[in-house]
């Protein structure tokens, strides 16, 4: 029986990749995202290879998440890898001057839709007592950094979950491990500033950032570890960044 994997935030960045790479090495797929348009684009561009099912929610949304999952068809049903990866940054203000809106948003998406989705698929995991979570983090859940408050605090949340769940799902055999990029160059930065195209690519200038590729080859040999072998936390920098801070770019 083929591998079948659950991607969350599939329409983009990293988890586009990782999709096309599992899609690439025959893993059928489960793929989450808010932007259905995109959901058909994948589901038709990697349909070729494998099977393909998509899922269009917010992870927002605990109900229609949970309803979703529960009502995957039966021949995606067993979910043997879940890339817990969606999230997102919202501004970057000092504490005094964030935003409400901004607050909630992270929490929601990067902390308590992480949650959601792992309440929807533990069950099968436990029952079969296999399966394999990878929760995507951030240097930002290792480090904070000037104007990152709530960003940085959602994805310590993240740090910490993946500890706990690696603790609680010992005794059921299930594998959990973090993945925590340092600068990739994915949408990230335009969600950020809020479409100032600008300002976001600026963040990227001067030095090599890492690319959603590179991330994606890294879950790809995570996940195809032998079963003995448990990758639990895992930072990745460009080379250029020694810190949240300290990048060294040339000015090109």
């Amino acid at each position: 029986m083929n591998t079948t994997a659950l991607i969350t935030g599939a329409t983009s960045g990293i988890g586009k990749a990782t999709a096309e790479l599992f899609a690439e090495n025959g893993i059928d797929l489960v793929l989450c995202g808010r932007r259905q348009e995109r959901l058909d684009n994948l589901r038709e561009a990697l349909g070729k290879n494998v099977k393909i099912h998509i899922l269009n929610f917010d992870v927002r949304d605990k109900n229609r998440v949970i309803q979703s999952i529960n009502n995957i068809p039966d021949t995606f049903s067993k979910i043997d890898i879940l890339i817990n990866n969606a999230g997102n940054a919202h501004g970057l203000d000092t504490i005094d001057q964030g935003s409400l809106d901004d607050w909630d948003a992270m929490l929601d998406i990067n902390v308590k839709g992480l949650l959601y989705v792992s309440k929807a698929v533990l069950p099968q995991m436990i029952a079969r007592r296999s399966g394999h979570i990878i929760n995507i983090g951030s240097t930002a859940g290792k480090e904070v950094y000037p104007k990152g408050n709530v960003y940085c605090a959602s994805k310590y949340a993240v740090d910490a979950i993946n500890q706990g769940m690696r603790l609680d799902l010992n005794a059921h055999g299930i594998r959990v491990g973090a993945i925590n990029p340092g600068l990739v160059e994915t949408e990230f930065s335009n969600v950020r500033f809020k479409g100032d195209t600008e300002r976001a690519k600026s963040v990227y200038k001067g030095f090599q950032a890492l690319k959603p590729e590179d991330i994606a080859d890294i879950i790809h040999f995570v996940v195809t570890r032998p079963y003995h072998v448990n990758i639990s936390d895992l930072v990745v920098m460009p080379t250029a960044q020694a810190s949240s801070t300290l990048v060294h770019k040339t000015g090109n």
